[in-house]
């Protein structure tokens, strides 16, 4: 039998926090999975339990400094190529059309919604991110990173016209809005 890890990420276009990858190999099925933007909060919290205890899996991280000091792209292929040598399978599924000059890595568009590993992955990646961007709005409560997750919403935009950027912005992130008129 062949053995499938699914990888995707989350947190790619935030202005704040940490881009989170993950890769997934399933072990036993799992109802319910689907793209994580595609659940609720509630649905991926119980679904993440679920797949930490029915796959092998590997959660890479890369901090706003380490985006901002070697590109987003860079940072992308260090992480699928970080899975790759954490989890051993036939085939690399990732979602999107960027295989970031890698051998043996397949890329498909909507990848999360279509192939189960890849489900999971999303899964793993997003509540991971969320949950490591609610600790820094504890950490940073002026930005209210609660409720736009570190994306360039209006309210952070806002904020960071008020506040400046903290520790967790991605400086090298070039925002109109922010920009020198």
């Amino acid at each position: 039998m062949s053995i499938l890890c699914g990888i995707d990420e989350a947190g790619r276009g935030p202005l704040a926090g940490d881009l989170v990858m993950a890769g997934c190999i399933l072990q036993e099925d799992i109802e319910g999975l689907n793209d994580s933007k595609k659940l609720t909060a509630k649905k991926r919290e119980a679904l993440y339990e679920l797949i930490i205890k029915n796959a092998k899996y590997s959660i890479v991280k890369f901090s706003a400094k380490e985006i901002d000091d070697e590109g987003i792209s860079r940072c992308l292929q260090k992480g699928v190529k970080q899975i790759m040598q954490n989890l051993k399978a036939d085939r690399y599924i990732f979602d999107g059309n960027q295989n970031y000059g890698i051998k043996n890595l397949i890329t498909m568009v909507k990848a999360d919604e279509k192939v189960l590993e890849v489900s999971a992955a999303s899964i793993l990646a997003k509540v991971t991110h969320d949950r490591d961007i609610l600790l820094q709005a504890k950490k940073y409560p002026q930005y209210q990173f609660e409720k736009h997750k570190g994306y360039g919403t209006k309210l952070h935009i806002e904020m960071i016209k008020k506040y400046g950027y903290c520790a967790i912005h991605r400086k090298s992130y070039k925002v109109k809005a922010l920009l020198p008129t």
